[in-house]
């Protein structure tokens, strides 16, 4: 029940401080740059986009924590100037934008399987064992392939209730895509995407609401951004990585997956890694912008505006935020190739490389501000 309460209050404090946000107007009259999409990063995004506004004195950026897919449609629908999404754009999903979109990655997380269960304060689990209880073909904690998994833990006779999401979902696609590469059984009936035709168990909308079903509901199990379960304590389930290591999420191990040759465009996935200490399920989560600002009614500007915004997020400021609240911060083959697409966009043919406020005068002033 304290933790309840406890991830009650995270939540609307998360949410007046956005709210706060959207309904004040900028007193220097800049613009406001608005965006939506993953949950996943929703807190690092609330106070990265909070020391922006300072650093850029007054430029705000209002953030609608809708899900991955609703990002990506309201980019497509030209109703932001960012979308953020957990998943990458597939080659047939970029050909449906209109317009080339450049992956400015931000920060790294991971995919973790929050449970309640009393008495039970660690937990083993497999990738295969994870797909059955999905499946369904897994339904009480006793099970006898659960048991084995778990030398030593009284496992109880009770009901699992597995809880996933109901929203279109970047930590959705990770988690399936994961259990599509260690379960053939899944890969064939289940596959992968943002939203799945779902076996067994209950839904939930977003990160929180999977957390939040998750810690009332003794014996059920979830998905769930490793950020929220890290501030949160919630127990987490050690699981099995591709070297035969159990091994728990943690910043460490989550950027150890990253441990790999990034592709230039920075569309990446660090899913099943084969380094010995790597978290299986750990993820980029990227802003999605269009590499060409000239379109609808911006103006120059605005364009600028919005790549200072990108270049603070990467910025060694920027960066430092997200490991102060449980994320990974990018790596430094991440950043440089990341600081590369960021150089590209560009307004018309104006190249614009060089913004209003440069990401180092933005990270001076970002200190200023605390």
């Amino acid at each position: 029940m304290k933790r309840t309460i406890l991830f009650s209050v995270v939540v609307i404090l998360l949410l007046s401080c956005n709210n706060s946000s959207n309904s004040n107007g900028n007193s220097n009259g800049s613009r406001t740059i608005s965006g939506a999409g993953a949950t996943f990063p929703y807190p690092y995004y609330n106070i990265v986009f909070r020391d922006y506004m300072h650093a850029s004195e007054g430029v705000r950026v209002n953030y609608g924590a809708i899900g991955s897919g609703g990002g990506i449609r309201s980019l497509r629908d030209r109703s932001v100037d960012f979308g953020a999404s957990d998943a990458f754009l597939t080659d047939k999903e970029k050909g449906t934008m209109n317009g080339d979109v450049i992956h400015v990655a931000t920060c790294m997380g991971g995919v973790v399987m929050a449970y309640t269960l009393t008495g039970v304060d660690s937990l083993r689990l497999t990738g295969k064992l994870i797909s059955d209880i999905y499946m369904g073909n897994i339904t009480r904690w006793n099970d006898p392939r659960l048991v084995r998994e778990n030398p030593g833990i009284v496992l109880p006779s009770l009901d699992i209730t597995p809880v996933y999401r109901s929203d279109g979902s970047g930590t959705t696609f990770n988690f399936s895509e994961y259990l599509c590469m260690v379960s053939p059984e899944w890969d064939k009936e289940m596959g992968k995407g943002k939203s799945l035709k779902w076996e067994a168990g209950i839904a939930a909308k977003g990160n929180p609401g999977v957390a939040g079903i998750v810690q009332q509901t003794e014996g059920a199990i979830g998905y769930i951004g490793s950020e929220y379960a890290l501030t949160l304590k919630l127990p987490t389930a050690k699981l099995k990585n591709k070297a035969g290591n159990y091994v728990d999420a943690r910043l460490e191990t989550i950027s150890a997956a990253a441990n790999v040759e990034l592709p230039e465009d920075m569309r990446a996935t660090i899913i099943d890694s084969a380094d010995p200490n790597a978290y299986p399920i750990s993820l980029f989560t990227w802003l999605l912008v269009y590499k060409d600002q000239k379109y609808g009614t911006r103006t120059v500007d605005e364009a600028t505006e919005l790549i200072d915004l990108l270049r603070y997020v990467v910025s060694p400021d920027g960066q430092k935020i997200a490991a102060q609240i449980n994320y990974a911060p990018l790596s430094e083959q991440a950043l440089e190739k990341t600081r590369r697409l960021i150089d590209q966009i560009h307004y018309g043919d104006e190249v614009l490389t060089l913004g209003k406020a440069p990401s180092d005068s933005l990270a001076a002033g970002a200190q200023t501000a605390h």
